[in-house]
């Protein structure tokens, strides 16, 4: 009788483990659809912000080479926020979310609860951290990119 009861609750556990991973994997790549559809109106606003800025700017000092600078400037900016966001939110949000899931039936054995908090938790992270990180990097990298061709080309 106890081996059953306890053959029934680890039957149970896993089968909600089971289900809890591919749950967490479809958020996972919905959430990461949902970054990459989001950095790609964030980067285009961004970038066409950034172009006009840097093309008063360069207008007084390079006359022939703000073009150039314009173009890459908006090409490395466009590539680097959608695909490092779309990477680390596949790869970071995946394992994130099944240790959330993980730890929370661990401690708390609630099976909707630890959905709960895997959605709420993955979906915070993946839109917060990861965003502000691909364009902080993108950010960087272009101004520094445009500074150095602006010294070097003209």
């Amino acid at each position: 009788m106890y081996l059953t009861l306890f053959l029934s609750i680890y039957l149970s556990i896993c089968n909600s483990l089971f289900i809890s991973i591919y749950l967490s994997i479809y958020l996972s790549i919905y959430l990461s659809i949902y970054n990459s559809l989001f950095q790609i109106q964030v980067s285009i606003y961004l970038s066409i912000y950034l172009s006009i800025y840097l093309s008063i700017y360069l207008y007084k000092s390079v006359h022939y080479v703000s073009l150039f600078i314009i173009y890459l400037s908006i090409l490395i900016f466009r590539s680097l926020s959608i695909y490092l966001s779309s990477y680390l939110s596949i790869l970071i949000c995946s394992y994130l979310s099944l240790l959330i899931i993980y730890l929370s039936i661990l401690i708390f054995c609630s099976f909707y609860l630890s959905i709960y908090l895997a959605i709420y938790l993955a979906s915070y992270l993946s839109i917060l951290i990861f965003c502000s990180l691909s364009i902080y990097l993108s950010i960087l990298i272009f101004c520094s990119l445009s500074i150095y061709l602006a010294i070097y080309l003209s």
